[in-house]
């Protein structure tokens, strides 16, 4: 089988059709060079070149030659840039796991910094819940996770990337509140709520908002009449456009929530307001071999 350097001692001549300038093209002398021809001609079975004392010229099997020799030789350049670029972190895949609201508020800002910073880099985006994710990070089949605050896993890494609130979402128009809620326009006493028939978190996929909401109630003595559960948040927000119940929801999904449902902020007063807090971390596995996560990392300037 013919080698690399051979085929570019092929090509230089077959382009020059002049051994010497061949030669000079590749920063060598003739003799060696000519040695690179001999030995592929000897592989091959064939003469590539005619020769006489005046020129050099290809012969039908140096004619045949010539385009694939130089379709391997691009191929080869275009490896080498692709696995450096791989390895730079300039290039690859990297899988991103995101929760409903993130794929609306924080997936798209990290997006778009990737295609300002790293253009090279293609994304595969999973819409999972929190714990589905750090499953995945753990497993390797996720490499970077935007998820709620839960459970650490042993190598897996976090850091807060975005805060936010709840609030309640009621169908529109509703007189579920009776006189028990306040002014349109004011925040609302979660202890309006009470008894109300309540749209809950999944105690599984969406433990995170479940505990908080139950704290909160806890904390305004409000009783949580739970009726349904839903994983996600566009679930829940489609049983309260159905009229089924009150939920509350991160204030960041008030930009995409269906017609038919209003919001009102929480009453933040007697310490809600610090109870009230919602956060989304940015997660990774702190071995993972992809380098393009770690230079997507030092892109959104994660320590």
């Amino acid at each position: 089988m013919f080698t690399l350097p051979q085929l570019e001692a092929f090509v230089a001549v077959a382009e020059e059709l002049h051994f010497g300038a061949a030669a000079e093209r590749l920063n060598m002398t003739q003799p060696p060079l000519s040695r690179q021809i001999q030995i592929l001609e000897k592989k091959l079975g064939t003469q590539l070149f005619g020769r006489t004392s005046r020129k050099v010229e290809l012969t039908a099997a140096g004619a045949t030659l010539l385009p694939r020799a130089r379709q391997i030789l691009d191929m080869c350049i275009k490896t080498d840039l692709d696995v450096r670029r791989v390895s730079s972190g300039e290039a690859g895949t990297i899988t991103v796991g995101y929760t409903a609201i993130a794929g609306q508020s924080a997936l798209p800002l990290m997006l778009r910094r990737a295609a300002e910073g790293m253009p090279g880099v293609s994304f595969v985006l999973r819409e999972l819940v929190s714990t589905d994710q750090m499953d995945g990070l753990v497993k390797g089949s996720v490499d970077i996770g935007l998820l709620r605050p839960i459970v650490a896993r042993p190598g897996v890494t976090s850091r807060s990337l975005m805060k936010d609130r709840l609030v309640v979402a009621l169908p529109e128009g509703s007189t579920m509140l009776g006189t028990m809620g306040a002014p349109a326009g004011q925040p609302l006493p979660l202890g309006s709520l009470d008894r109300l028939p309540l749209l809950m978190y999944s105690t599984k996929e969406a433990r995170y908002f479940h505990d908080l909401v139950l704290r909160l109630f806890a904390s305004a003595g409000a009783h949580a009449n739970i009726t349904q559960y839903a994983s996600q948040v566009p679930a829940l927000l489609a049983f309260v456009q159905a009229g089924l119940g009150v939920t509350l929801v991160p204030a960041s999904a008030m930009g995409f929530a269906p017609a038919g449902v209003e919001f009102r902020e929480i009453d933040g007063r007697h310490g809600m307001q610090e109870l009230n807090r919602v956060e989304l971390e940015l997660a990774w596995n702190e071995e993972t071999a992809n380098p393009a996560v770690l230079r997507l990392l030092e892109l959104i300037d994660v320590p």
